[in-house]
This record gives structure tokens, sequence and C-alpha cells, in this order.
């Protein structure tokens, strides 16, 4: 159910679609998203964890591209900072955990994917429905801090970025999918 949330959008896009997935770890939604590509779309994946991009080559993307050589698949295994990739995308799909991460990391793993994406592109992304809530009482005040810092930063990127949340109770936990929008609605709140 979430694959299907985080993934909807790319079948409305028209043309050769260009699409990048940010942590697709064991592949849900990379296999989500290689069911809706066409002949001439160009998908990128980058993934930190070396034993992931293996399995990953090896079951999922190997196999597909025998099969579909007309579509552009590329694995890089880096994280997203230092990815050698040459945007701008139409859509990106993120699967990282952004509440275990340090929020000076979530700022910059969301600037770089504003850059790659396009101005008319969306950005969507995960977490699963209470995750602060229930991490809050098992974590020190500098955890807490962090989980605060970190629900500040979602807010503000979805009030900049036109956000909009979906709650997918069929799947387990039940999680919300967050759509962002590209700069391009940023730049005109900015000129009114």
């Amino acid at each position: 159910m979430l694959a299907k949330a985080m993934t909807s959008h790319i079948a409305s896009l028209d043309g050769k679609r260009r699409i990048l997935e940010v942590g697709p770890g064991t592949g849900p939604f990379t296999k989500a998203i290689l069911r809706k590509l066409r002949a001439g779309d160009h998908f990128d994946l980058v993934e930190i964890n070396q034993t992931f991009c293996r399995k990953l080559e090896k079951d999922v993307l190997a196999p597909y591209r025998a099969r579909h050589p007309q579509v552009t698949v590329r694995l890089h295994c880096a994280p997203i900072e230092d990815a050698d990739l040459a945007g701008p995308y139409d859509a990106i799909v993120c699967g990282l955990p952004f509440n275990n991460f340090p929020p000076k990391l979530v700022r910059q793993i969301f600037r770089r994917m504003f850059a790659l994406l396009k101005d008319s592109g969306e950005l969507v992304y995960f977490e699963y429905a209470g995750v602060r809530v229930l991490k809050s009482p098992v974590v020190d005040s500098d955890g807490r801090a962090r989980l605060k810092r970190i629900d500040a930063i979602g807010k503000s990127l979805r009030r900049k970025h036109e956000g909009k949340k979906e709650l997918v109770l069929g799947n387990f936990p039940p999680a919300f999918a967050y759509r962002l929008t590209g700069n391009a609605a940023a730049k005109s709140k900015r000129k009114a």
C-alpha cells in the first residue's frame, strides 16, 4: 500500500521521464517504480548500504535491464550528498528514515534533492505514523530535541513546497506519504 502511494504520481508524467529514488533499501518502492517505467525513461537509484546495493542489483535491477533494454537504470552506491547525479528529475521518491538522522543531515539531504528536482517536479517521502510520539519517551532530552527539530524541518518544507499529506492506513505500521512540489511553487510565493 505504501509503495503504491509513494509512486502513484509517476504514471501521470508525460514524455520521457527522469526518476530518482533515494534510499531504496531492499526495493519495495523500486519494484513499484519499475512497473511504471516506459521506453526512453531514465531511473537513478542512490543507496549508501553496499549489501542492499548488491542485492538490489542482482535480484531486481539486472533482471529488469535484461527485459527492458530501452530503459536506462543506474544504481549509485553512495550517499545522496556525494552521488554523481545529473538532474533535473521529474520525480524523486525518498525512502530514508529521517527520524533516525541528525537534523543537519536531514537539511543537507533535502537541499540536495531539491537541487536535483525540476521546478515542476514532485518529491515524495514518508514516515511512519506516530514515530516521534513513540520514540520520545525512550530517548534522552537531546534525542527529544532532535526529533522536535526534524519535525520542524518537515513542517517548514511542507509550507514552502505546497506539501500534501496522505495517511496510508493499509500499511503496517500506518504511514504518512508527504508530497512536495519543486521550486516553482516556492518561487511564485516569494514573488507574490
